[in-house]
């Protein structure tokens, strides 16, 4: 019988056959072990995930109030996840003056003019509805520390954080390209060696195909595959933002509508444990203070099921 052997698409921007074989073998027990011990990864229930990361927020949010500091968080978005903490905030009555929020991202048109706040699926959009509107009016922080990306924001964006004293803490999780925030490894607005890489800001991006296809599944795009209905640019951070953040937590744990099913599993093993490069953008954080937070339906072995079909 002849062996059938082939390269990855041209389309995937990461295609080292070698790193993808290995990768893609590593087994549940041993997806936790890394030579980097500051870069923590730690196997979880999935019920576990969000509550983690609920608790991490709300203590942060919490001690800054206690201690009369300012707190910069850079956000993703998790829009049900910020009602939480909200909630908690409401809770235990914790002041919010200080407490300042970047988005990471924000959906932009082929132009690159960045949706504004009354796009219903924006970014910007979903965390004043989930988060700062869920706050009691007396708690909240002034609602221009609500930060996002605009047309006027967006050449001073890192500098509005530096200047804040750089991000406390910044929140991840792995798109289907391994890209951070909108970071794409197959954008061409930010080529450069890792090294120029590391150093690049915010800017407005070309979305990934497979970013594109990724967020169609969401149910604010409907959940049917509409690849039209996904804006084709975005405005990110920068490698540099997350880079400079004193904290950083990445979690792993999304599947389809909560089954086993999920594209995230192989790109999970590429961005803990394949070559830290610009081609798989949450790479990164390998060689940075990190802590990891991966699901056990993620954290899966990768080996076919012959009885599923599509």
């Amino acid at each position: 019988m002849g062996s059938f052997s082939y390269s990855p698409s041209k389309w995937i921007p990461y295609r080292s056959k070698e790193v993808i074989e290995r990768v893609r073998k590593i087994k549940r027990e041993d997806i936790s072990k890394h030579n980097n011990h500051d870069y923590k990864i730690r196997v979880v229930r999935d019920d576990e995930i969000e509550f983690i990361w609920v608790t991490d927020m709300f203590y942060r949010i919490k001690k800054a109030s206690d201690e009369g500091r300012k707190l910069v968080l850079i956000l993703p978005n998790p829009a049900h996840c910020y009602k939480k903490v909200a909630h908690l905030i409401n809770k235990f009555r914790v002041g919010c003056k200080n407490l300042y929020t970047f988005n990471m991202d924000e959906y932009a048109d082929e132009d690159g003019n960045i949706a504004p706040e009354t796009f219903p699926q924006g970014f910007m959009r979903a965390v004043k509805n989930y988060f700062y509107y869920s706050i009691d009016k007396e708690l909240r922080p002034p609602e221009n520390h609500i930060i996002g990306f605009t047309n006027e924001n967006l050449k001073n964006y890192g500098k509005m954080i530096e200047d804040l004293g750089g991000a406390d803490a910044c929140y991840s999780g792995p798109g289907w390209t391994g890209h951070l925030a909108f970071i794409e490894p197959d954008a061409p607005e930010f080529e450069g060696s890792l090294e120029e890489w590391k150093k690049m800001g915010p800017r407005i991006v070309t979305l990934s195909p497979f970013t594109i296809a990724q967020n169609s599944l969401h149910g604010s795009f409907g959940m049917s595959g509409d690849l039209a209905m996904v804006p084709p640019r975005a405005a990110t951070i920068g490698p540099k933002e997350v880079i400079n953040a004193k904290y950083r937590m990445d979690i792993h744990n999304l599947t389809v509508n909560n089954t086993r099913v999920s594209w995230q599993r192989f790109i999970t093993r590429l961005c803990l444990h394949g070559e830290v490069t610009p081609l798989v953008p949450t790479s990164i954080l390998q060689t940075l203070k990190t802590d990891v937070y991966v699901s056990e339906t993620i954290a899966q072995d990768i080996e076919p099921d012959w009885g599923k079909g599509y």
